[in-house]
Order: C-alpha cells, then sequence, then structure tokens
C-alpha cells in the first residue's frame, strides 16, 4: 500500500525560508515520477515542481528560482525548500507520487502532479505579510 505523509507546513514570514517533507512508503513504480502541487483557499490546484527517476526536475513558472524540488532515495524521502516566500505561496502543499511515464519528455513525467496516482493529505504552508 502506497502511502505519502507530508509535515513542515508552518506560518512564516514573507522572504523567509521553509522546507516542507515528504515521506513516501510502499512506492515502487517504475514511474518514479514524483512531485508537489498546492491549493489555495478558493482556487484550483497548481502544480509546483516535479522530478523523474534520473533527478531531472521541472518547477511552475511562478516558483522557478525560489523553489527548491529534491530526493533522497536512500531515505525515501521528498523534499521542498522554498525560498523568498511571499503571501500567495499561502496554500497546502501535497506531495505525489505517479504510475505513469512521459517517456518522450524531460523529466519523463506528466506535467501535472495534481493528477499522479498517489498524493499525501498535504500540509499547511502560511506566508504572513
Amino acid at each position: 500500500q502506497v502511502q505519502l505523509v507530508e509535515s513542515g507546513g508552518e506560518t512564516v514570514q514573507a522572504g523567509g525560508t521553509l522546507r516542507v517533507t515528504c515521506i513516501i512508503s510502499g512506492y515502487t513504480d517504475k514511474s518514479g515520477c514524483l512531485g508537489w502541487f498546492r491549493q489555495a483557499p478558493g482556487k484550483k490546484r497548481e502544480g509546483v515542481a516535479i522530478i523523474d527517476r534520473e533527478g531531472n526536475i521541472d518547477y511552475a513558472d511562478s516558483v522557478q528560482g525560489r523553489f527548491t524540488i529534491s530526493k533522497d532515495n536512500a531515505k525515501n524521502t521528498l523534499y521542498l525548500t522554498m525560498y523568498s516566500l511571499r503571501p500567495e505561496d499561502t496554500a497546502i502543499y501535497y506531495c505525489a507520487a505517479d504510475t505513469f511515464i512521459a517517456p518522450y519528455k524531460r523529466p519523463k513525467c506528466r506535467e501535472t502532479p495534481h493528477d499522479y496516482t498517489f498524493r499525501g493529505p498535504g500540509t499547511q504552508v502560511t506566508v504572513s505579510s
């Protein structure tokens, strides 16, 4: 059974830094595609970042240059480090794992992590102005 559990969300001031963590268990799919997405109140889900099995990465334009996605395969853990946080980054952040591969893309993953097969319950990130 695949489980993803996020942690690390909290309230931070604008301009601050925060790292959220996702511990993944039971995930052995060949896809290896992992990602983060977020959802703010009253808004649609928004993909934030994705990473494939080889470590190729892609970011949403809204976080490019400010957020970093990384993973520790030995610890089965996915991270999202967020720098220069803005009030508009306030949202519930979810990690996700997929069972699909996009072999002709780089990363070799679907671009929308909110459509991935598995997801966690989310962690709240609030950025105060």
